[in-house]
């Protein structure tokens, strides 16, 4: 009977899954706002009750569709950051290389176009998965005296900074590492004495 289960179980996570590649194929395409979730069917093969069954709604389509990325995002970044001991280089690398790959994605970066509603500010503002991710890459930076708070109050500050860079890039990507550098580093990523 376990052995149904756990088929049971890869199926439903299968079927998620390619419901949400047709989701990110759409993305590419058009805005996040404009796609509907009959299209988001159509491009899975699949009903709209089967796809409401995986996501009773929009918005839950999406935070599921956002959270992926991001945990995608949030590995490959951490990835990259390996040898780096230096926290103030450890910052910059990972909003770089962050920023890097959310514009490198077609689909990522429907999310943050200014001319839509941009709807992956709101979301990964409130995104509990995102705040924790984004924690702990502020604890790893290893800033002494943080508490929790503080801790928390620096990573939604990271994420308030990544989706304004996303929004509203630097003249370049010089720029943007400069704004880090100045603006960024010294609050979040202090040299410690």
């Amino acid at each position: 009977m376990a052995a149904n289960n756990w088929l049971a179980d890869r199926r439903t996570e299968v079927a998620a899954e390619r419901i949400l590649d047709a989701a990110g194929e759409l993305f590419a395409q058009r805005p996040v706002a404009a796609v509907g979730m009959n299209e988001i069917a159509s491009a899975a093969g699949c009903s709209r009750a089967t796809l409401y069954r995986y996501f009773d709604s929009r918005q839950a389509l999406h935070t599921a569709y956002a959270h992926r990325e991001a945990h995608q995002l949030h590995r490959r970044t951490i990835e990259t950051l390996t040898g780096i001991d230096d926290p103030r280089q450890r910052l910059v690398t990972g909003l770089v290389t962050t920023l890097a790959m959310v514009r490198d994605s077609p689909a990522l970066q429907s999310w943050f176009n200014a001319a839509d509603a941009p709807i992956g500010v709101q979301l990964a503002d409130q995104s509990d998965v995102i705040n924790a991710m984004v924690s702990a890459f502020v604890v790893s930076l290893g800033a002494p005296g943080d508490d929790a708070a503080a801790v928390d109050r620096k990573a939604r500050w990271l994420v308030r900074v990544l989706t304004s860079l996303l929004l509203f890039p630097g003249h370049d990507a010089d720029d943007e590492r400069a704004m880090i550098e100045e603006f960024l580093v010294p609050i979040v990523a202090p040299i410690q004495r």
